[in-house]
């Protein structure tokens, strides 16, 4: 029967009429995917990027959504809900983290999951990008929980991962021992030790010198960079840094330790402010025994978004996506932006950041730094030889660099702002690498 007498069944009157259903990849569109999306086309169309390939790019390939049982420590079951996205296999195996949050969803793993592709594409990594995660609230679980979640989550996507497909790696609130029991896990699946299927391990299953502050070095790494380009020392530079995870942590003792002045720093409590600059070894410490900022005994407290507006030279996000936003962003006090968070800028933000001079250092290059040294750690479990911790930073500094010269040509040649060039650069590897592949019948 010929299609256009069978006609639709009456299908086109069902969709119309029934708000909740969703076309084809709509599942995963969310703010976060919006803003991701809104700075792709930007340098897509900067670059003329033809339909064909700009569709293959825009969404991501794969998709999985488990739900799990998880015994809590009194005896009761929650289900607990996982996602892994993966974003493109053009470039090789998939690359990224895996996080625990209240807010994370399938629209926020694709985002990230896009964020790593152009990330990897612009170190020059052999990777696509990937992002996975669950549902939850860290905070409110044991230690012996998390391990039943993380080994619960490890086994539900154990069919779509592997050390030459998709290799995990920590991202907010999972770290190194979480990625030793993904990888116990995995590899009591295989019958074997599998150290390459994760990398951020501890150095005794497979991990590597520097991955632990890899993410935040880099940050210290780009910005001294941009700051030479710009004839500018470190000593001396007032920074707010917004987000004492790992990788803010890293930031503020990295620039404290180079003469910088740290005006400002932030967790999920609160934020401090000091325009003398803070202690930052008081902070520290007074984080080490209370667990959280809240309660610091001195500098001025303010709200943990309110301390973006702090006045400073540099202001650094790294705390989590959609910080700096059109509702706050006239209030931002500073003359460089460096993007140690993914996303912490939304594109409405991005404009008036640049009609009033302020340049941003985006997160695709600015925090570039763990995904090149997990990048380290795989090959090394690959060829089970090890690099020490020298070697890795260095090698990091060489490739940072030259991702980073890869973008202030770019940047020169079409006239544009740093994240558009970093972006277009980024496109044009990977879509140069799905022209080559085509597709096939």
């Amino acid at each position: 029967m010929k299609t256009e007498r069978r006609g639709d069944g009456g299908w086109a009157d069902v969709m119309a009429s029934e708000p909740y259903m969703v076309g084809p990849g709509s599942e995963w569109r969310s703010e976060l995917y919006r803003v991701a999306v809104d700075q792709f086309t930007r340098a897509a169309d900067l670059l003329g990027l033809e339909p064909e390939v700009r569709a293959r790019l825009l969404e991501p390939r794969r998709a999985l959504v488990v739900n799990f049982p998880v015994r809590r420590d009194s005896g009761e079951v929650e289900i607990f809900t996982g996602y892994r996205v993966q974003h493109t296999l053009t470039m090789g195996p998939m690359k990224g983290g895996v996080r625990y949050g209240p807010g994370v969803s399938m629209g926020e793993c694709a985002a990230l999951a896009m964020w790593m592709t152009l990330k990897c594409s612009l170190l020059g990594l052999p990777f696509g990008g990937a992002k996975g995660g669950v549902r939850c609230d860290p905070n409110r679980l044991s230690v012996a929980e998390l391990e039943r979640l993380t080994r619960r989550y490890a086994s539900e996507i154990f069919p779509i991962i592997g050390p030459d497909s998709d290799i995990p790696a920590p991202d907010m609130a999972t770290g190194e021992r979480e990625m030793a029991w993904f990888m116990d896990t995995y590899s009591q699946q295989v019958g074997h030790p599998v150290p390459e299927i994760v990398t951020g391990k501890p150095l005794v299953l497979g991990g590597t010198e520097g991955r632990d502050v890899a993410t935040g070095l880099g940050v210290v790494f780009v910005l001294e960079d941009v700051l030479r380009s710009l004839r500018r020392p470190v000593e001396g530079l007032r920074v707010v840094v917004q987000g004492l995870g790992n990788v803010g942590a890293v930031v503020v003792r990295e620039l404290a330790a180079r003469g910088a002045r740290i005006v400002g720093v932030s967790d999920v409590s609160g934020g401090v402010v000091d325009p003398d600059g803070l202690d930052v070894d008081a902070v520290f410490t007074w984080v080490a025994e209370h667990d959280f900022l809240r309660g610091f005994p001195r500098g001025e407290h303010v709200d943990r978004t309110a301390v973006l507006e702090a006045s400073c030279d540099v202001l650094v996000p790294a705390a989590v996506e959609h910080q700096i936003t059109a509702e706050n962003v006239e209030a931002i006090d500073c003359e460089l932006v460096v993007e140690a968070a993914n996303g912490p800028t939304t594109p409405e933000a991005d404009l008036v950041l640049a009609r009033r001079g302020i340049d941003v250092v985006p997160d695709v290059l600015a925090n570039a730094g763990g995904v090149t040294v997990s990048y380290f750690e795989w090959v090394q479990d690959q060829q089970k030889y090890s690099w020490n911790g020298e070697e890795i930073v260095a090698r990091l500094r060489l490739q940072l660099q030259e991702a980073l010269a890869r973008v202030v040509e770019a940047r020169a040649r079409h006239g544009v702002d740093w994240r558009t060039a970093a972006q277009s650069v980024a496109i044009e590897r990977v879509a140069e690498a799905s022209r080559l592949r085509t597709i096939y019948p």
